[in-house]
């Protein structure tokens, strides 16, 4: 995701990591935008302390070192911890499809950014994981609810945002097994592909046929979990509107009649 901030030209003075995890995307922006300071946000305290690069003691003693790593704020998405208008990029990797309703999230990175500000971000679309819905097919939900890329557009513009520029692209992992590929959506945090499994003698059950109906989509002796990747990015254009509602109508006072 971030050569695509290849083809945008900012200076930014502040960035936003907004749901950072562990803070994988840090190294990366640091070092392309070097000058900017760096703020990462996530609803999970222990995802920010698991991130942290401890300092030696004779770092702490000197001093050294403690400027070069983020802030790492424990905030919700929806309610930021920032000013208004206090930051140039927005940073989102693989976030909002975590949240019930994106729209909250998106308004509040709208608010926080500066006018020119960018938005960036990605996160999974609807033929993610198909094979486990399919296989699993009972009634029951397996997966998050993923949001399309069209639908992703139409919220970005209905939160003020303007340009949106959307694209994707499908990725195809495989496994051994069944159990092998919900570990590692457990790993990597995601709950809700278990969380709908039922317990008791029916649920073993449909446990067992789900897992037989995921067998036989086998090729080439591994098991696939397709992953579609969406990625937008949006500027923070001039209000055209007082927060109460009234036109701002802007007068080019540097023309000479």
């Amino acid at each position: 995701m971030q050569e695509r901030l290849d083809f945008v030209k900012v200076e930014p003075k502040r960035i936003l990591d907004l749901g950072c995890s562990r803070g994988g995307s840090f190294p990366g922006l640091s070092a392309r935008y070097p000058e900017a300071e760096l703020i990462g946000l996530d609803v999970a305290p222990a995802m920010l302390s698991a991130g942290r690069i401890p300092r030696a003691g004779w770092q702490r003693w000197l001093g050294i070192g403690k400027n070069s790593e983020p802030l790492r704020l424990a905030a919700d998405a929806a309610n930021l911890p920032l000013t208004s208008r206090s930051t140039a990029i927005v940073w989102s990797n693989l976030l909002l499809h975590w949240l019930d309703d994106p729209i909250p999230a998106l308004a509040e990175a709208h608010r926080v950014l500066e006018v020119g500000g960018l938005l960036m971000f990605s996160t999974l679309g609807p033929d993610t994981l198909k094979e486990l819905r399919s296989a699993f097919a009972d009634g029951y939900a397996h997966t998050q609810r993923f949001a399309d890329m069209h639908d992703l557009g139409d919220m970005l513009v209905g939160c003020g945002f303007a340009d949106p520029v959307m694209d994707m692209e499908v990725i195809t992992l495989t496994y051994d097994d069944v159990d092998a590929m919900f570990a590692e959506l457990r790993a990597a945090g995601s709950s809700c592909a278990m969380k709908a499994r039922r317990h008791g003698m029916t649920g073993r059950k449909s446990w067992a046929s789900g897992k037989a109906a995921y067998e036989a989509m086998r090729k080439d002796g591994r098991l696939p979990a397709t992953f579609e990747v969406i990625y937008g990015h949006a500027w923070k254009a001039e209000p055209k509107k007082t927060p109460d509602g009234r036109a701002i109508v802007r007068f080019d006072l540097t023309r000479k009649g």
